[in-house]
């Protein structure tokens, strides 16, 4: 009776699992399908990074215990202001300035975030900072995820398409080569699962992914790429942990159940959102010295 008992427990779990794995898969499949298909429309895209942005924020707001409605109507203000620059104004003047002033605000924001990711205490947050995070680390990416899909000042959204794909290249791998060879922990305290020969196969597998990228896009020179792939992977996994620790923070595991198997949408999109800021700077650097 013993043994039955046992074996009915092992399948049930085997099942479960089977479930579990198919229910993350198929989630998965949809939000590339989803991305991909609008990648290809402007519209569409502008579209989409709006639904995220909101969804996003909302799980945000929530793990920094802010019930105001007012960085809504910030992130739908920027969205308009930078997707509709032109449409708006008939001109395309005070948009590079704009934009700059943008990207310094939202770099010194997160360069404060990695400074609290590495110290001992929590991360503070009084309310002035609340807002400034809602505004500056999370709404104002996807503003830099727009301007990175139209950095030829004309819509070509392979140079996203490549971050995207670097994105999950890195996670990929650094899944893969942690569970197999991890032995160091990268930041027990923060995220235990990580471990830093995870991070370095990522790292490596994003820089060989780097070289079919320029190869078949035949966007930006390879040299260009490869140091994209170093900025996704560094930034992308420091987004990942801070991230993480918000959710340590706020006694979560996920930042929110609208993916299942996968949590919230901000969960599978920490990484890009971090590290937008950042690959829109190097393209601006790359564009001003080409």
């Amino acid at each position: 009776m013993e043994v039955a008992q046992k074996t009915y427990i092992c399948c049930f779990l085997k099942i479960y699992r089977m479930k579990e794995t198919l229910t993350r898969s198929l989630s998965g499949l949809i939000y590339v399908v989803l991305l991909l298909v609008c990648l290809c429309f402007e519209q569409l895209l502008i579209t989409l990074f709006f639904v995220f942005g909101l969804i996003c924020l909302g799980e945000f707001k929530k793990l920094i215990q802010l019930k105001s409605y007012i960085p809504y109507l910030i992130f739908i203000a920027l969205y308009a202001v930078f997707g509709y620059w032109q449409s708006i104004l008939n001109t395309v003047k005070g948009l590079s300035e704009a934009t700059q002033i943008l990207l310094v605000l939202s770099i010194f924001v997160e360069l404060f975030l990695i400074k609290d990711l590495f110290s001992e205490k929590a991360i503070p947050l009084f309310a002035t900072k609340r807002f400034l995070l809602t505004t500056f680390y999370l709404s104002s990416a996807f503003v830099f995820l727009i301007l990175i899909a139209n950095y030829y000042e004309d819509y070509k959204p392979d140079i996203l398409l490549g971050a995207f794909i670097l994105v999950w290249v890195n996670d990929s791998f650094a899944y893969l080569v942690g569970k197999n060879f991890g032995k160091q922990k990268l930041f027990e305290k923060i995220s235990p699962k990580k471990t830093i020969e995870g991070f370095l196969g990522g790292l490596f597998f994003s820089c060989l992914a780097s070289y079919f990228i320029a190869t078949f896009t035949e966007t930006l020179s390879f040299t260009s790429w490869l140091i994209l792939s170093i900025i996704i992977s560094v930034f992308g996994t420091i987004g990942d942990l801070i991230e993480s620790k918000f959710k340590r923070q706020a006694n979560v595991k996920d930042s929110g159940v609208i993916m299942p198997g996968h949590g919230g949408l901000l969960d599978r999109l920490d990484s890009i959102i971090f590290a937008a800021p950042f690959i829109y700077l190097f393209l601006r650097i790359l564009h001003y010295v080409s």
